[in-house]
This record gives structure tokens, C-alpha cells and sequence, in this order.
């Protein structure tokens, strides 16, 4: 590979949701992770409204790259190539991240590389720990996707093993936190009101895991009956005149998502002949799903790699690494015509 200061200068730009991140990186060497999140502005409404994140990518666009480029202690004139997050994600919010991106490289007269979000999720791991020895199964898990991948050339090749049949994750994070009066957003909050809780207490049904599921869905996932399962247990318990434990029902919420994603991740793995998992996206920031993660892989001989907390939510380093991936292959940048796709299958790593 040779010295890092050899590899050409990447930047990232990833607007697909409520995040607007832009980093710099060079082959899987960090040098700058800037984001600014527009999550406060969508917590009166309970979710992400996508005018409003639309309308804070504009606004935070030049000031997160002016942050990113600090950071780095490099200019724009120094970039080699730019690489953008062509979907999926919400329509509008792409729109920003790709406009911005074609404008630059434009002006700089730079390639540019309209690269896929979730893969991108992947690729941050190699911020972590250097280069994947691949194939690789991939446990994808955020706010809008869950998903579990063979990652075969983190380039150019992914299959989609198995997904959500409704609900992702995060989603059914937000909607049980409301069930049981915490904000928006569930994930960091269930997690909070878990830490108290006892995972054991309630024992919350495990999607698509009976004999018949696993036939038909090995690898899929399903959380609607899992959300119906605690929304029933609370009505039940407020009927009843019984105060809801949080703490418990939280854990116990948890816990079920916890066990259904690894145990899922770990088959494929034992039953493709993989030896290494990555956890990745912004669900993977939880620690019960890390510790348990860790603990299933262990015991079944996979080694485990994980980016770091602040790389697992959506961020523009882990675009701009994916950009270096396709950068060091030789693959063609995009033309700059091509389109944002809200729906950008994940077995499409680069846009033409």
C-alpha cells in the first residue's frame, strides 16, 4: 500500500437522513470525521420530518466542511477525489449531499463516487482495524435498515442475506420508547432506562425464530409482533392498575432485539464458512447489542470487528472510506448526470 501520504486524499459527504457528515480519508487512514446532526430539531415530532433535515443539510453543509478540512489540517485544493452518498436515504436530504458533491467536484475538477450508504456502513470499519480479510458477514443495524450482508469485495460486491420483512431496528427502538414514555430518540434512551432494568423480568416474543420461520426466513428479521407484544404487556399493566416497570420492560425489549440479530448474524456466518463478522450502523452503537454480539461470537470461534461509537451512526468518513475502496480498485467514477436513488439496492455499490 506505501505510505499513507502516497494515497490519495478522499473526501465524504453523507446527507441521507438527519446527519450531515463530512470526512477526509485516506486509503483506511482517518483524518477528519465531522458531523452535525439535525436529531434536536425532530424531537417535537417523534421522528425525523424530512423538510426539516433537508433544510438543516443546507445549512450545516459549508460549516461541517469547513470543520472537516481544519480538522484534517488540509484544504480543498489537496482532495484527490470526492465520493457522496448516492442512497438510499430520504429523497430530499440526498439531494443535498449529491448537489453539494457534484458542485465540488466540479470545482475542483475532481472525480466523483456516488457510493451506497449501507455498504458504507461496512467500510467504516476499516477506520477501525485496516483492510477487511474478506468475505465478510455483515450485521447491519440502524434506523432504517436491517440487514445482513455477505460482503465480498467491499468494492464492488454485496448480497443481501436476509433483511427486516417491516419494522428495523431503530424503528421499533423509537416506537417502544413511546410506548413507555421516553423520547425520541429510542435507541440511546431505552438503553438508558435498561441499564436499571432486568432483562429476565419479561420475556418478550423473538421474531421469525420458531422451526417453520427459520425454513422460510433463515436470515430474516420481523420486530412488528415484538412492538405489538410490549404495547399489549403495557396496556395490560395500566388496565390492571399496575404501575409499568420501565427499567424492565425496556431490558426486556433489549434483550429480545439483541438475541434475535446475533443469533441470526452467528448461523450465516457458521453456515456460509465465514470467519468474521462486522457490526455496523447506528444500532450497533448499543451496547447490549455489542457486549452480546461479542459474547456469540467468541464462543462460536468468529472474530468480531466493530467500528468505533462515533462511526457507527451516519457519518462522511465512512463514505469517504468506501470512496477509497472503489479509488484503490481503479473502478470509473460516476458521471456527473447521475441521480440520487432513496431505494439504492445494497448489492449496488457505485453508481454509474
Amino acid at each position: 500500500m506505501g505510505d499513507v501520504s502516497d494515497q490519495p486524499l478522499i473526501l465524504g459527504i453523507e446527507t441521507s437522513c438527519d446527519e450531515t457528515g463530512v470526512g477526509l480519508v485516506r486509503g483506511t487512514t482517518l483524518l477528519a470525521n465531522a458531523v452535525a446532526s439535525s436529531v434536536d430539531e425532530h424531537v417535537r415530532f417523534g421522528g425525523v420530518v424530512p423538510e426539516v433535515a433537508s433544510r438543516a443539510h443546507l445549512e450545516a453543509m459549508v460549516p461541517t466542511l469547513q470543520r472537516a478540512l481544519s480538522e484534517a489540517g488540509a484544504s480543498l485544493g489537496d482532495v484527490d477525489a470526492v465520493a457522496v452518498t448516492a442512497g438510499p436515504g430520504l429523497a430530499g436530504a440526498l439531494m443535498v449531499g449529491v448537489s453539494a458533491a457534484k458542485a465540488l467536484a466540479v470545482a475542483l475538477d475532481k472525480p466523483l463516487y456516488g457510493v451506497n450508504h449501507l455498504v458504507g456502513h461496512v467500510a467504516a470499519e476499516q477506520l477501525e482495524n485496516g483492510p477487511l480479510t474478506e468475505p465478510v458477514v455483515a450485521l447491519l443495524v440502524s434506523g432504517g435498515h436491517t440487514e445482513i450482508l455477505l460482503v465480498e469485495d467491499i468494492a464492488t460486491s454485496a448480497t443481501l442475506l436476509g433483511q427486516t420483512l417491516d419494522d428495523a431496528a431503530g424503528e421499533a427502538f423509537d416506537k417502544v420508547a413511546r410506548l413507555i414514555g421516553l423520547k425520541y430518540p429510542g435507541g440511546p434512551n431505552i438503553q438508558r432506562a435498561a441499564e436499571e432494568g432486568d432483562p429476565a423480568a419479561i420475556r418478550f416474543p423473538r421474531g421469525l425464530t420458531s422451526q417453520r420461520d427459520l425454513e422460510r426466513h433463515r436470515y430474516d428479521f420481523s420486530f412488528s409482533g415484538l412492538k405489538t407484544a410490549v404495547a399489549r404487556w403495557v396496556e395490560t399493566a395500566e388496565r390492571e392498575g399496575r404501575a409499568v416497570p420501565v427499567a424492565d420492560v425496556a431490558a426486556g425489549f433489549q434483550e429480545a432485539v439483541a438475541d434475535v440479530l446475533t443469533r441470526k448474524a452467528v448461523l450465516a456466518c457458521q453456515e456460509r464458512g465465514i470467519s468474521t463478522m462486522v457490526l455496523a450502523g447506528g444500532v450497533a452503537a448499543n451496547a447490549r447489542l455489542r457486549d452480546l454480539t461479542r459474547e456469540r461470537c467468541a464462543a462460536a470461534g468468529i472474530e468480531l470487528r466493530q467500528p468505533r461509537f462515533s462511526l457507527c451512526t451516519d457519518n462522511g468518513a465512512m463514505i469517504a472510506a468506501l470512496g477509497a475502496a472503489v479509488v484503490e480498485r481503479g473502478l470509473p467514477p460516476s458521471s456527473l448526470d447521475f441521480a440520487s436513488d432513496s431505494s439504492l439496492p445494497v448489492t449496488q455499490v457505485l453508481v454509474g
